[in-house]
């Protein structure tokens, strides 16, 4: 159930960021609400239900914006995994790490991501800006802090509504008689 609403919500999110998004000027950011998702479930979701996100968050990303078919969901795939094993059994409060890790995951992605494309298609690609993509990370995190407050809210509520839902169960007597 959870999964699913994530799911929802992160279709809505791609609708959003692919439609109004792009009336925004360029200097005023163009964060990527689906990205800030994808860290999020990452550190919320187990192992199955998050790659199982991930994929279906990057498919809809390649159906929606894709160039070269498959980048996408390799890109989620990739980005899950990495931060996954990064902050499985860390010692520091998850909050402390959340928001600069979506910022250092971002980066790192759009690095990973131009230099790939470098590599394949250096004809179609603009000049790689420093400051740009610095510019887009900042936005990113300014975006994230609200995102992961409403994405966290939302997941306390589908949560505990599950809990409450097998609470109210009533079991009489002894069921092994």
């Amino acid at each position: 159930m959870v999964t699913c609403s994530f799911l929802v919500l992160g279709l809505v999110l791609l609708a959003v960021q692919t439609t109004l998004f792009t009336l925004f000027p360029h200097w005023l950011g163009r964060p990527d609400l689906v990205f800030i998702l994808l860290v999020f479930s990452i550190y919320k979701f187990s192992w199955f239900p998050g790659l199982l996100l991930a994929f279906l968050l990057g498919w809809a990303l390649d159906v929606a914006s894709g160039v070269f078919p498959g980048t996408y969901p390799l890109l989620a795939l990739l980005v899950f995994v990495t931060v996954k094993f990064l902050t499985q059994n860390s010692p520091v409060r998850e909050t402390a790490y959340q928001i600069p890790l979506v910022g250092v995951s971002y980066f790192v992605v759009q690095s990973f991501c131009y230099l790939f494309f470098t590599l394949s298609q250096p004809d179609l690609l603009p000049p790689w800006s420093w400051a740009r993509v610095v510019q887009e990370t900042c936005i990113l995190l300014v975006a994230a802090i609200p995102c992961f407050i409403l994405f966290n809210w939302l997941y306390e509520k589908i949560a505990k509504r599950r809990l409450g839902r097998r609470s109210l169960k009533r079991r009489s007597g002894n069921r092994f008689r």
